[in-house]
């Protein structure tokens, strides 16, 4: 789902509960002055007799929108970003097959990629590198330096939010180029085995 459109839909629905709270406080509030005004014209105490207290009606009301809001922000990357990070990396694995394609079409003489002197064949790490956009290479860099590296400590060597580094993450690991590893409330996060293989 679109985050825009996702946002659109739940401040909708949190709109739609404010307005009809609103509603229902204020009616239980001119229910309660009529029968104040009806009992003082008899002279007695009504109180007892009207419903609900409109206190109730607005503490309802704001819990229900703070549930509603407070749940969609705290699932909000994971329900948002997965057509995003499934655009990416459709859009990646392309450009990593054409770049393929190109390099099988390539006579096997000319090693060397023209114009920055890369060897694939002696350095296909970098080959690897240099096809992906910038910052997907500041998430995988520190994933083949050090093996393992929590999800924090790549957050902060990255110098990327959270949700950032989380969809980046997933990005990578749906193209198979890492793993992770669930360890308490964080991740290990390690290069994939066919990573490693094309580093070593």
């Amino acid at each position: 789902m679109n985050r825009r459109r996702a946002d659109t839909v739940v401040g909708g629905l949190v709109a739609a509960v404010l307005i009809i709270g609103g509603v229902l406080s204020w009616q239980a509030y001119q229910q309660q002055q009529a029968f104040e005004q009806m009992g003082s014209m008899m002279g007695t105490s009504m109180g007892a007799v009207h419903g609900t207290n409109p206190l109730w009606y607005v503490l309802g009301t704001i819990l229900v929108s703070v549930v509603i809001g407070g749940g969609y922000l705290m699932v909000r990357d994971d329900v948002t970003s997965t057509e995003a990070v499934d655009r990416q990396g459709s859009d990646v694995s392309d450009q990593i097959d054409q770049e393929r394609s190109e390099f099988e079409s390539e006579p096997s003489t000319q090693t060397a990629q023209p114009g920055n002197g890369i060897n694939p064949e002696t350095q296909p790490r970098a080959r690897v590198l240099d096809l992906l956009p910038d910052d997907e290479r500041r998430i995988l860099e520190p994933v083949l330096s050090s093996p393992g590296i929590t999800q924090i400590e790549l957050r902060d060597r990255s110098d990327f939010s959270k949700s950032k580094v989380s969809q980046t993450v997933s990005a990578l690991e749906k193209r198979g180029l890492l793993y992770r590893e669930r360890q308490g409330r964080t991740y290990r996060i390690y290069p994939s085995d066919d990573l490693k293989q094309t580093q070593s």
